[in-house]
């Protein structure tokens, strides 16, 4: 579908296009990063949008669904024209879904009553040209007529899961929308039926032409020197995203082959090698994607039973999926004390976040001091009232009530999901600083039913 990205690139509200035809214009926000903490909106014309969505939606529940799905980074580009605004949302489920949020535009006549309104006070101008809604300039509006924030009822609902009304699907894209309000209140404006360059073209036309007008306010186009503006990096094209990190390393080439080997060369060591030196470049750039970057800096030497899973990595034999591990493999788990099975588990774990995810995955430890209080108080900011799930800890560990998700704390205040899978628990994914955003990696796919819970976490 045109217009966004359903990949969900990552970006501050960067505009990734903008379309201009027969005075209109699409702008289309590159899909923004997982919310932390409670708030979505900041502004209190960002609050006034998400006061519309929640008192007017039939259903609080979908309301609530869509905050968690905002919350957790599941909308993709949002895409906003002339009364609609449309981007895929992923559900739970990961099934993605076209939602659409419509807006009444404005009438011609409205639109020339809110420019004469406009250049009548020099404050109004201003304020618009630095990214802010006055609430004097929307009371005037509203007094002479023209409603620019939507009130109750005023925002309708499309979407292709099939609800008549605001879903969580859409009611997700409106929390994301609240955000992008935010940074720019001439997104509202440009789904209100003007884009950006019409209206300032109009109120500049119109201040030149108001006996009296002040010269400040109507914006100036004075010119930027060239060199500045090329060591601003403004007027530059915005950098590529990071590359994605590939689901594994590399997988090398097979030695088997009819040539004989040279003398004292052992084909299946070389194997070995060259699958150990995939792992450890697929290990160097997950840290280097990893933000904050070099949390790695200042690792502590490997022990003995790290440095053999640390081997094992690299052995092509050793990866999820493989029908048993190689002999090499096999060597490594009997020395460093492990089973096959949890041989596995720690090379999973390795190959997600190194020594740190190993350590978090064979250590349990006590959490107690300013470490504990700033663990619950990450917990307690992490969702809203309605949505926190309930948590059963010890030590470093937190299950999650009736589910087979857990939350374990990392030494390094970093927290990384675990998943049950065949009655043990195993790493779900990277850490993440936010609780919130690793259990929404930890929960499983799909709506699978939960694991029975253990005695033990």
């Amino acid at each position: 579908m045109n217009g966004y990205d359903s990949a969900g690139r990552r970006g501050e509200g960067r505009v990734v296009r903008n379309e201009g035809h027969e005075g209109h214009e699409e702008r289309t926000f590159a899909a923004l990063p997982p919310a932390h903490g409670k708030g979505f909106a900041q502004t209190w014309w960002g609050r006034a949008w998400l006061t519309a969505l929640e008192d007017g939606a039939m259903d609080a529940e979908q309301v609530r669904a869509g905050r968690r799905l905002a919350r957790a980074g599941s909308v993709g580009a949002v895409t906003v024209r002339p009364g609609r605004v449309t981007a895929v949302v992923r559900g739970r489920d990961r099934t993605p879904h076209r939602a659409d949020v419509l807006l009444d535009t404005l009438s011609d006549a409205q639109w020339d009553r809110f420019l004469d309104l406009t250049v009548e006070r020099a404050g109004h101008m201003a304020a618009l040209l630095d990214r802010e809604m006055p609430p004097h300039l929307v009371e005037d509006a509203d007094a002479a007529g023209v409603h620019l924030l939507p009130g109750l009822g005023d925002l309708e609902a499309e979407c292709d899961c099939g609800a008549w009304d605001h879903c969580g699907h859409t009611a997700a894209v409106c929390y994301q929308v609240a955000r992008l309000l935010d940074q720019d209140p001439f997104v509202l404006l440009l789904l209100r039926g003007r884009a950006e360059g019409v209206l300032l073209d109009a109120l500049q036309a119109r201040g030149a032409d108001t006996p009296g007008a002040s010269a400040s306010a109507a914006p100036r186009a004075e010119g930027v020197d060239a060199a500045e503006a090329y060591a601003a990096g403004d007027i530059l094209p915005a950098l590529p995203g990071a590359p994605a990190l590939p689901p594994e390393p590399g997988v090398p080439p097979a030695l088997d082959t009819d040539t004989p080997p040279p003398p004292a060369v052992e084909p299946a060591a070389l194997e070995f090698l060259a699958a150990r030196t995939a792992a450890a470049a697929h290990l160097s750039l997950a840290e280097a994607l990893r933000e904050p970057a070099g949390r790695s800096a200042g690792a502590e030497p490997l022990s003995v039973g790290q440095d053999a899973v640390r081997l094992a990595a690299g052995d092509v034999g050793s990866r999820p999926g493989a029908h048993g591990l190689t002999a090499a493999a096999g060597r490594l788990a009997a020395g460093s004390g492990r089973s096959r099975e949890q041989l596995a588990s720690a090379v999973r774990a390795w190959r997600l976040g190194g020594q740190a995810a190993l350590s978090v995955l064979e250590e349990e430890w006590a959490v107690d001091g300013n470490v504990l209080a700033r663990a619950r108080a990450a917990l307690e900011a992490a969702w809203e009232d309605d949505e926190r799930p309930a948590l059963r800890a010890r030590a470093n560990r937190w299950t999650v009530v009736d589910e087979a998700c857990q939350l374990r704390l990392g030494r390094d205040g970093r927290w990384w999901p675990y998943r049950k899978e065949g009655g043990r628990w195993m790493p779900a994914g990277d850490a993440a600083d936010d609780p919130a955003t690793a259990l929404a990696t930890a929960r499983p796919e799909g709506g699978e039913e939960p694991s029975p819970p253990e005695a033990s976490s």
